[in-house]
């Protein structure tokens, strides 16, 4: 079903909005949870609580991009669970290792702080808009979609050095950037 019509189901209360959605996207939008939660049952709970949430805001808000949005809300709900699950404890799973790898470009400073104020996702938005293609789907795989290393050549079809040196040149572009942009 196209998303003109999943989204005006959504506009008309009509339940079927979350069967169609779900068809559509639960495997994209389960691939963002697992990736981050690495837990089948924490991922299956994000997924419904990504559902119900598309429901709520679907009357008040009409997307541009039905993907992107419920890609959102997915991830957001499965970064809140995971930093529930993990606040008493650092360590265990990728996560802490991906945030400690953009801490360095953000200053020493917790990425988070900077996002819920909104500066670092415009300066990042405006960082990405000028990188190569390549380079901006290595770098988007890693931190947004939370994808291994591995993950990334396989999908790219290039080395994992490759991808750990755009990685890394990358990190250290953006840690210039942000210092340019006066965020550091």
């Amino acid at each position: 079903m196209e998303d003109e019509k999943i989204i005006e189901l959504y506009w008309e209360r009509n339940q079927t909005a979350i069967c169609e959605t779900e068809q559509k996207y639960g495997r994209y939008c389960g691939r963002i949870a697992h990736n981050i939660l690495h837990d089948a049952g924490d991922a299956e709970e994000c997924l419904n609580d990504t559902w119900l949430r598309a429901w709520n805001a679907m009357p008040t808000e009409r997307p541009g991009i039905l993907s992107a949005f419920l890609g959102a809300i997915t991830r957001n709900l499965s970064l809140d669970c995971y930093r529930r699950k993990h606040s008493a404890k650092r360590g265990g799973g990728v996560m802490p290792y991906i945030y400690d790898e953009l801490r360095d470009c953000a200053g020493g400073e917790e990425p988070f702080h900077h996002v819920a104020r909104g500066e670092l996702a415009a300066a990042v938005n405006r960082f990405l808009a000028d990188m190569e293609k390549e380079s901006r789907v290595i770098f988007v795989r890693r931190y947004w979609y939370m994808d291994g290393i591995g993950e990334i050549a396989e999908r790219l079809a290039v080395s994992e050095s490759k991808v750990k040196s755009s990685l890394f040149r990358s990190r250290k572009r953006l840690y210039d950037y942000l210092k340019k942009e006066g965020l550091l």
